[in-house]
């Protein structure tokens, strides 16, 4: 018997592309929605197209996280409070996913990103595969070398399993978040290792491992065909404290509490007959509803 497949969609991604990229709508009450209508559309689309029989939303709780706590700077350049056209259509997107026949899934204090983790690992313990559909490079240290755990970028329609996270980044999934402590990532306002570009990240990693395997002595890095090693090392030494705080935050939390689920919990049988089409009329989305394909 083939395993389930499940797919989990990491929400705010699609939330916010749609936020920027499409017009503005407004409900008749004036609520934005164009947001929530964008989601909603990509739900839809991907609904129709891959018919799952096992799928589920993740959302982020709010704009701050446990991460903030511990990495003040962490995603700062994005503020903590929510634009005001934006912030009541993360609601809304819940609703479009509930009304599409959707779990939604967040947990104060964690991101969706840890939500996702939580689930996978859950999930695969049941004899399930994971889709994760997201164009976060944080995402890919799930995915697993047996090929059960892959990431899906919906905009680019391309699939990356193990070996193509090694293509893309140089390095393992696992070794994910020591990769991004050494190179920093300037989305989520995290600092690197001075020195340490792409290139040279996934070579000392190719060699050492780990953050904790990269030498301070530059004779230990005798062999390593990378070049400037004695900076490269010299600056590991004085940074170690600082890469292994962000590798931390880089690491995606494998079981946030109060997350459950079983495979019966993510089935998905289709669209809510009364509840989608209910939010489609309030909202003013015309006749979206009736491009749902499977109904509940």
């Amino acid at each position: 018997m083939a395993e389930p497949l499940v797919h989990l969609f990491d929400s705010h991604v699609y939330i916010f592309r749609a936020w920027v990229t499409l017009p503005e709508m407004a409900a008749p009450d004036g609520t934005h929605t164009g947001a929530a209508y964008g989601f909603a559309n990509t739900l839809l689309r991907y609904l129709n197209d891959e018919k799952p029989e096992h799928a589920a939303c993740c959302f982020d709780y709010a704009m701050t996280s446990f991460r903030n706590e511990v990495f003040p700077a962490y995603k700062s350049s994005r503020g903590d409070e929510v634009p005001p056209d934006l912030a009541p259509q993360f609601d809304l997107a819940k609703d479009a996913s509930w009304g599409l026949g959707l779990g939604a899934f967040e947990q104060s204090g964690f991101e969706a990103d840890d939500v996702i983790g939580t689930l996978v690992d859950q999930l695969l313990e049941q004899g399930a595969r994971v889709r994760v559909i997201t164009s976060d490079k944080d995402l890919a240290q799930l995915v697993t070398e047996d090929g059960r755990v892959t990431l899906y970028d919906l905009q680019r329609e391309t699939h990356m399993d193990a070996d193509g996270v090694r293509e893309k980044f140089g390095v393992d999934p696992a070794q994910i978040p020591d990769y991004l402590a050494l190179v920093g990532d300037a989305v989520d306002d995290l600092p690197g290792v001075p020195g340490y570009g792409k290139k040279s990240a996934a070579i000392a990693l190719g060699a050492f491992g780990s953050l904790e395997g990269i030498p301070d002595d530059p004779e230990a890095w005798a062999g390593v065909e990378i070049r400037g090693a004695k900076r490269l090392a010299a600056n590991m030494a004085e940074h170690r404290e600082q890469a292994l705080k962000i590798r931390e935050l880089a690491t995606v939390v494998r079981a946030v509490p109060g997350i459950e689920a079983s495979l019966e919990d993510v089935a998905w049988s289709g669209a809510d007959r009364e509840r989608f089409p209910a939010l489609c009329d309030r909202l003013g989305w015309g006749r979206i509803a009736t491009r749902a394909e499977k109904w509940a």
